[in-house]
């Protein structure tokens, strides 16, 4: 059972500082054991590329038996699955099915097609370690060590070997083993690879233009464009304002030198990446030009993702916890950013400072005043500011939207240690020592955060952990594992109470739903539960109820009947419901001057229907008279007004 503890980083911090002081004072040699075979690998640069890639491959491959495969648990996690098995079964976008107002749930297009809103780039990594290795996790796993390796190519151009080499191994430290970007399905490993290309190649271009680099840049472009759209534009538009400001200087290369070695290259990677997104989004919207999100967005959300944009119109919502997590938690989230907006800006720096930083690897950025000096410094500090601002001005702030980014804070950081280890105070070199304890701090948080143990999982609002392991969802996990042991195949209702969380979301299935083992489904109106169990006689099914203390399955003909949670008349979804003048046929009285309370005609429709009739006092009857007859005609009228 996971427990909470107070946050060690900054007492380690603080340790740390005082520990470069004594070290200084005494000048313990030792602290610095590590520097010479560092360097001697460093001069070694594709060696140390590989060794970066390598490293926390094999430290989190070591961990597996106390820190097992993790199970997704986040809404993210799980649309990300869903593009991962649909690339894995050969298809870009799967069949509506027939049946699908019980598979609606959160980020998941279900019309025109069933597919992922979310971009295709991680599905990618997590298709390939599916389709190849049988387990999506293995992609995570390459992807992370991947990314490692790619920062450390990254620095090399900009630093001279040996620090390249201590910034890819701080970024192991922090991103590479322990963070949830190893540990989960919806990080930001690939963002922050294609960040890094693009960033990598930006020197080496100044230097010496070569169309291979002009590829590489296209190719970190064009993996941002399919991971972190918004941001990695940002990303990409500051690094092209840089490199062309670089090329027009005093400096600048003939004409045909960037026509040849960087316009065409860069523009041909490009073009491509672009016509094989247009082709995506014309499978799955009919437009090449709008994305799976984009028409997600604005068929099912209410809040919009920028702080200066309104919001949409509600939608009708098949079911009660669609509605709250888009009338609920989400626009709650707007208004706060956007009522509060100094107060919000204020909890996103602390959240991706956390993350990134935190007090440990802040401690370098104390020299980073220093850094102002050269040209070269001083726009890669503007275009962190420049990026930060941009993040500043969406709703939502989840660490891996600044993913992009990572590399040049990486780079940040590695510069001012360099810039502090030749610091001195009062003729003591404080500052090297600083340099050599630093990494030595970052391995013992690493340890500490592996012994700690898990944090708690409380759905959203414990989304993104800070120092300790990333949480561990397990009841999902449990039920489905019980299930896929049986050898049979299943079909699971699931039966939310009326205080849900909405980020413990258990509504997801997999490409083929026909195909699979188990089948998770809303738990919706009598008629449409009666005709999903129908299409599936194979099936067992089952009930299960995420909200209580210890869920399981409970056979669905033993289980009590419950109404389903009312949802609007002229649901789209819901058969019954569907038409105003059907349901009024259904329910209409031999004579409509019959008059009744308000409770007794919902009593009828939820006989009549399955659902739950609206709550009363939402304006049915006059006079503070609950017990108030009123005729059918102005109850029905109440109720094709009720949200």
């Amino acid at each position: 059972m996971p427990v909470n503890l107070p946050n060690p980083e900054t007492a380690l911090a603080l340790a740390t500082v005082l520990a470069a002081w004594f070290a200084a004072r005494w000048r313990i040699v030792r602290l610095g054991w590590w520097e010479r075979p560092l360097a001697a690998l460093a001069r070694r640069r594709r060696l140390a590329i590989l060794a970066a890639a390598l490293a926390p491959l094999l430290v989190r491959a070591a961990l597996l038996p106390w820190r097992p495969v993790p199970q997704p648990r986040i809404h993210d996690e799980f649309t990300f699955l869903l593009g991962a098995d649909t690339l894995a079964e050969g298809r870009l976008v799967n069949p509506p099915h027939p049946a699908w107002p019980h598979f609606e749930t959160m980020h998941i297009l279900v019309r025109p097609v069933y597919v992922s809103a979310f971009p295709m780039g991680p599905a990618a990594v997590l298709a390939i370690g599916q389709a190849v290795f049988g387990h999506p996790w293995i992609g995570v796993w390459l992807s992370t060590g991947l990314m490692c390796g790619t920062l450390c190519w990254m620095l090399q151009g900009w630093l001279p070997p040996r620090w390249a080499l201590l910034g890819a191994a701080l970024a192991i430290l922090r991103l590479g083993v322990s963070s949830y970007w190893m540990n989960s399905y919806w990080g930001g490993a690939l963002a922050a690879t294609g960040g890094a290309l693009a960033l990598g190649a930006l020197p080496r271009l100044l230097r010496a233009p070569h169309w291979r680099l002009a590829a590489v840049m296209g190719v970190g472009i064009a993996i941002l464009a399919n991971s972190r759209p918004f941001e990695g534009a940002v990303f990409s538009a500051g690094i092209a304002v840089w490199l062309v400001a670089e090329l027009l200087g005093k400096k600048r290369p003939p004409g045909r030198i960037l026509l040849r070695r960087i316009s065409i290259p860069l523009g041909v990677v490009l073009a491509i990446a672009g016509a094989g997104m247009a082709y995506y989004n014309f499978r799955v919207t009919g437009h090449g030009a709008m994305l799976p999100y984009s028409l997600y967005r604005s068929s099912m959300a209410v809040a919009p993702h920028f702080v200066w944009q309104s919001p949409r119109p509600a939608p009708l919502y098949n079911n009660r916890e669609l509605r709250g997590f888009y009338l609920g938690w989400e626009l709650h989230n707007y208004h706060l950013a956007r009522d509060g907006f100094f107060v919000d800006l204020a909890l996103k720096a602390r959240a991706y400072w956390r993350f990134y930083l935190g007090p440990l690897f802040s401690i370098p950025l104390l020299a980073l005043p220093g850094l102002w000096r050269k040209r070269l410094n001083r726009r890669a500090i503007l275009l962190a500011a420049f990026f930060f601002l941009a993040l500043a001005c969406q709703v939502w702030h989840y660490a891996h939207y600044a993913a992009p980014a990572t590399g040049l804070g990486i780079l940040l950081v590695t510069m001012s240690l360099r810039q502090l280890r030749p610091w001195r105070w009062r003729r003591l070199p404080a500052g090297l020592y600083l340099v050599r304890c630093l990494p030595l701090a970052a391995v013992l948080l690493l340890a500490i955060q592996v012994c700690a143990g898990p944090a708690e999982n409380s759905g959203l609002a414990a989304a993104v952990p800070g120092w300790r392991w990333p949480p561990v969802a397990t009841a999902r996990a449990n039920v489905l594992r019980e299930l896929e042991r049986s050898g049979q195949r299943h079909l699971v209702f699931v039966r939310y109470a009326s205080t849900h969380d909405p980020g413990n979301e258990w509504v997801y299935n997999r490409a083929d739903i026909d195909g699979s083992a188990v089948i998770w489904a809303r738990e919706l109106d009598r008629a449409s539960n009666t005709a999903l169990i129908g299409r599936y006689p194979e099936r067992r099914p089952w009930l299960v109820e995420p909200d209580v203390a210890q869920p399981r399955l409970i056979p669905y003909a033993l289980a009590s009947p419950r109404p389903m949670p009312f949802v609007a008349v002229g649901a789209p979804g819901i058969a019954v419901l569907h038409s105003p003048g059907e349901l009024r046929r259904l329910l209409e009285p031999p004579s409509t001057e019959a008059l009744r309370s308000c409770d007794v005609w919902n009593y009828h429709f939820t006989e009549a229907t399955g659902i739950e009739g609206p709550d009363v006092v939402t304006g049915c009857y006059t006079d503070g008279d609950r017990g108030q007859p009123v005729t059918f005609d102005r109850w029905f009228i109440w109720l094709l007004g009720q949200r």
